[in-house]
């Protein structure tokens, strides 16, 4: 019997055919990236749930993305080894048996091994979703089809956390992983229509145990350090070893995939100017987007006190620009050159988060809301662009692995943002904590004002005389530490505007590449 590759369905079904691809690869992978950002607006809630810090929460978030990076790295290995078509019906099936378990997760240690799991089915089908497009669509049209794999991409989590606030808010948390089964059931049933199977020219590889063990390795070592780092001390020996192995095992890593017969990485890629300089815009752009995703939803819950349901509905305005502008973005990276569109939205980005570095408890929804609405601009401008930029570059043989290495790239420095940030958070708001406390001194005439005026409430609200003062006190510890975080978020969004302007650099010497090519 006939394999069923894309030049037989392609005969099959006519010009219609790379639309049927299309819906296909997008349904998967909305449905895969649907929970990788819709968790952090319920991300209190689970906290509350299971009585853990930020600490341990915000691995809800890296644990995802980090595995999200190993997943990309399997990408070509399992095309080579089982087809598309199978590897793309194998991992929906598996997505939506941890989706269920994670509904039900007993405790925090099942939720994060699901979440895991999560990251690594989505790292999976983000580059086979777009290898399969990049193959379907003749050359004039790629930028077009990259539009579309950059909107099924972002869509998912742009509008998620909206559908996520408002299952929150009729139900609980633990919806937020049910409303992706049916989207994930349906891209499996298309997938067994119009995915692509197995090439039958193509010469089946070995795995690369090794390479993958080290990775790992490197990946969790360094992660672990970070999240870890304010508790136990960065200058502990447990840290410091932690950062030690991650770098032997890192060193080893790249030692092995050079000398490797089958290496789970190609780096023949990074040859490839043009490429690398996209694969650093790449990381820059996974930092802070995952970051200031995740500092967004927190900042206005835990600070402003919204519900799940207000947050979600605050990140939707971008989620719609991002929809309708995403293809555009696609068709305009057909026709414009590329690296204007990469910078203009690197200064989108950079905008938006100088803009949200000055908000506070009193910030207006739509003033938030415009910051996320100029990032989704951005967004648009640079996804598809970079795609194209990106793969154009590279020979047909080492598509695959530029796939799976560009989006490896943005997901490593998106787990690297978020634990960042996560850190920058609480340093920041330890050191403002202490320096606003450090000023609440005998001769600070406000300080004395206020709590004479909070001893004045609690007496006519009938407090006992010896508990007015302790009550005073109390209130303007609170007082202190609530701004002391408000200005540490402050800071995590300066440092993410920082991030995207030094992106800038590498968008610029890319383009110069093309230009010379």
């Amino acid at each position: 019997m006939q394999s069923e590759t894309t030049e037989v369905l392609a005969a099959r079904y006519g010009p219609r055919y790379r639309w049927f691809a299309t819906v296909t690869v997008m349904l998967g992978t909305i449905s895969a990236v649907l929970t990788t950002t819709t968790v952090n607006v319920a991300i209190p809630d689970i906290m509350g749930a299971f009585g853990i810090g930020q600490d341990r929460a915000q691995w809800l978030s890296t644990g995802a993305l980090a595995a999200m990076t190993v997943g990309m790295l399997l990408n070509a290995w399992l095309i080579n080894r089982y087809g598309q078509r199978r590897t793309f019906i194998g991992a929906l099936i598996i997505f939506i048996g941890v989706l269920i378990i994670a509904g039900a997760a007993p405790n925090e240690h099942v939720l994060i091994g699901c979440r895991i799991a999560q990251g690594a089915i989505a790292g999976i089908l983000q580059p086979l979703s777009m290898y399969t497009l990049f193959r379907v669509f003749p050359p004039h049209q790629r930028g077009t089809a990259m539009g579309f794999f950059g909107m099924s991409v972002i869509l998912g989590p742009a509008l998620g956390p909206t559908l996520g606030g408002v299952l929150i808010e009729h139900f609980n948390w633990r919806a937020i992983f049910y409303m992706a089964v049916p989207v994930a059931a349906l891209g499996a049933l298309l997938g067994s229509m119009f995915m692509p199977e197995r090439e039958e020219a193509s010469v089946r590889s070995r795995f690369d145990w090794a390479g993958f063990v080290l990775l790992c390795t490197a990946l969790a070592c360094l992660l672990s350090g970070l999240s870890n780092g304010q508790r136990e001390g960065w200058s502990s020996d447990f840290i410091l070893s932690l950062f030690a192995l991650s770098a032997v095992s890192a060193g080893a890593f790249v030692t092995w995939e050079l000398v490797a017969p089958q290496p789970l990485v190609d780096l023949r890629v990074l040859a490839n100017g043009q490429f690398t300089c996209a694969a650093v815009v790449a990381w820059l752009f996974g930092v802070g987007l995952f970051g200031s995703v995740f500092l967004v939803p927190l900042f206005v819950q835990t600070v402003q006190g919204y519900t799940p349901l207000s947050a979600g509905l605050l990140l939707m305005p971008g989620g719609l620009i991002l929809g309708l502008f995403m293809p555009f973005a696609g068709f305009l990276s057909d026709r414009l050159p590329t690296r204007g569109l990469i910078i203009s939205g690197l200064v989108c980005f950079a905008l938006s988060s100088y803009w949200l570095a000055v908000i506070d408890v009193n910030s207006a929804f739509w003033t938030i809301a415009g910051c996320v609405m100029l990032s989704r601009v951005g967004l648009a401008l640079i996804k598809p662009s970079l795609n194209v930029t990106a793969l154009r570059s590279l020979k047909p043989e080492l598509l695959g692995q530029g796939a799976g290495m560009i989006n490896f790239a943005r997901q490593l420095g998106g787990a690297f943002g978020v634990n960042l940030l996560s850190v920058m958070l609480d340093r920041r708001t330890f050191f403002h904590s202490d320096t606003l406390t450090a000023m609440q001194t005998a001769g600070n005439t406000g300080t004395a004002e206020l709590l004479r005026s909070m001893e004045a409430l609690l007496a006519q609200a009938g407090v006992s005389p010896d508990a007015r003062a302790p009550g005073a006190l109390h209130f303007l510890g609170r007082m202190l530490y609530a701004q002391a975080y408000t200005m540490g978020f402050r800071d995590a969004f300066l440092i993410t505007a920082v991030i995207f302007t030094i992106g800038l650099i590498p968008a610029w010497v890319m383009g110069r590449r093309a230009v010379l090519r």
